[in-house]
């Protein structure tokens, strides 16, 4: 069976645009790679937890931001290494500047014995659909699409999906 990620992709009107919060993954495989690699907060959940409180718990756990709202289904994806990756949509606001991740072990260099600690997510952002699309993971643009099918185009403000 597939390894199963739920996640969010917290949206924002600014100036009439759609803007997504993404999230760059932390640690050294990462640190240099940037197009390509962004990704909505997300994370591995059991099969007998509920996927969308999974989904808030790795929202909040990886960027230190409660994801609160009407929380809308974009579907699942199966990404290239076979993990299957479900999202929703929430509208909300944070402030990218103050992210908090938690920490995950790794030895580090390879094969040095050493172990060390990083971050989960190192930092994050909140970029308009055609930038988000050239930052995300290629397997994840689908959630884009799905989301702006949702939205009107950036005529409206502060309103949730429809």
């Amino acid at each position: 069976m597939p390894k199963r990620s739920a996640g969010l992709l917290m949206f924002r009107w600014r100036e009439g645009t759609l803007e997504v919060f993404l999230v760059h993954p932390g640690g050294p495989f990462w640190a240099r790679k940037d197009d390509g690699a962004w990704s909505i907060p997300k994370g591995e959940y059991e099969e007998d937890e509920d996927p969308l409180a999974a989904a808030r718990r790795e929202f909040e756990e990886e960027t230190g931001f409660a994801a609160e709202g009407r929380f809308t289904p974009l579907g699942e994806i199966k990404q290239a290494g076979g993990k299957v990756v479900t999202a929703w949509a929430v509208e909300g606001d944070c402030d990218a500047s103050l992210l908090k991740s938690n920490l995950f072990p790794m030895e580090w260099p390879p094969k040095s014995g050493r172990m060390q600690e990083f971050p989960e997510v190192d930092r994050a952002g909140w970029f308009p659909i055609e930038a988000a699309r050239m930052k995300l993971l290629k397997g994840q643009t689908r959630f884009l699409d799905q989301l702006a099918a949702r939205v009107q185009s950036g005529t409206r403000s502060n309103k949730s999906p429809g």
